[in-house]
C-alpha cells in the first residue's frame, strides 16, 4: 500500500507577527515545530506499513525551513519526503492550500491512501484534508480514531462523532484525517538519523505542476482573505464583593444589571 502523509511546520510559540497588508503570519525566522496532530497521522501510516507492507512518503507546503519537519518524519520511519515551496504559493487560504497540496501529491505519485492530522495548531480550520480529497475526487473521512483493518481494496475505520463512534468501510484510494486519540507517536530514531541524514528532500515549485496557472495559487487563488488579525484585549480590572452569600448575590445582580448583561 502506497501512503502519503501531509505534514506542516507550525510556529512553536504564540509570539508570531502578522503581516498587516496580507493578514498572514510571518513565518520566516520564527521558532517552529511539526504540527502535533501530524505526528499521529505519521504513526498511523507507519503502523499500516508494518502490518500490510508498502511505503510511506511525507509532503509539506511551506518555505525552505519546512524541510526540518520532513527530515524529522524520515527519522521516524518515512521513506521519502517532498516539499511544495514557491513564493507564488504564499498567502494561500484553505482552498488554495488544499489545491496546491493536491497538485503536489499528484506530482509525487499515485497513492492508495492520503493521511492528514485532524487540524493544524496555527489555523485550526480542519478543512484542508477534506478539501484536498474533493479536489482529487476521492472518498474521505474526518476525525478517524483508528484503522481497524485493510480488506482488498477498502479500509475499515473507526470514526469519532463526539457522542459516539461508528465503523465505516471506505474504498481506496481515500483520504483520512486522524484524531490525537488514535495512537502514541514514536520518537525519531537516532540510528535512522545517522543512516538517513544525507537524504534529499524533493522540492516542487509551480513549474513542476500539471496546472501552472498562477491564478489558482497563493493569494490569487484564495477564495477568502483575512480582513484583520489582532491580539485580544486583556481586561484585568476586578471588583471584590464582600458580605454574606445573600448580600454578595444582591450586589452581583445589581452590577450585572448596571452593565446591561441582565
Amino acid at each position: 500500500m502506497k501512503i502519503v502523509v501531509c505534514i506542516k511546520q507550525v510556529p512553536g510559540t504564540t509570539a508570531v507577527e502578522v503581516d498587516e497588508k496580507s493578514g498572514v503570519l510571518k513565518r520566516d525566522g520564527v521558532e517552529s515545530k511539526m504540527n502535533p496532530y501530524d505526528l499521529y497521522a505519521i504513526e498511523q501510516a507507519l503502523l499500516l506499513k508494518e502490518q500490510y507492507g508498502g511505503t510511506v512518503d511525507v509532503i509539506s507546503m511551506g518555505p525552505g525551513q519546512a524541510q526540518a519537519v520532513l527530515k524529522e518524519a524520515i527519522y521516524m520511519g518515512a521513506d521519502r519526503a517532498f516539499l511544495v515551496s514557491d513564493r507564488r504559493f504564499g498567502g494561500a487560504d484553505v482552498v488554495a492550500t488544499s489545491y496546491t497540496l493536491s497538485q503536489g501529491i499528484e506530482k509525487a505519485g499515485n497513492y492508495d491512501l492520503i493521511i492528514c492530522g485532524k487540524q493544524t495548531t496555527d489555523g485550526d480550520t480542519a478543512q484542508v484534508g477534506p478539501e484536498m480529497a474533493e479536489f482529487m475526487g476521492i472518498e474521505h473521512v474526518a476525525n478517524v480514531l483508528n484503522v481497524l483493518e485493510k480488506q482488498e481494496d477498502f479500509l475499515l475505520i473507526r470514526e469519532n462523532q463526539e457522542n459516539n463512534t461508528r465503523v465505516l468501510r471506505v474504498s481506496l484510494p481515500c483520504l483520512l484525517t486522524i484524531e490525537k486519540e488514535a495512537n502514541t507517536p514514536r520518537l525519531p530514531s537516532f540510528r535512522r538519523k545517522l543512516e538517513r541524514k544525507n537524504d534529499e528532500v524533493t522540492v516542487f515549485t509551480l513549474d513542476d505542476f500539471k496546472d501552472q496557472n498562477p491564478a489558482h495559487y497563493g493569494l490569487n487563488g484564495s477564495a477568502t482573505q483575512v480582513e484583520r488579525i489582532f491580539l485580544p484585549e486583556k481586561n484585568v480590572d476586578k471588583q471584590m464583593i464582600k458580605g454574606t452569600a445573600a448580600e454578595m448575590a444582591d450586589t452581583l445582580f445589581e452590577i450585572l444589571q448596571e452593565k446591561k448583561i441582565l
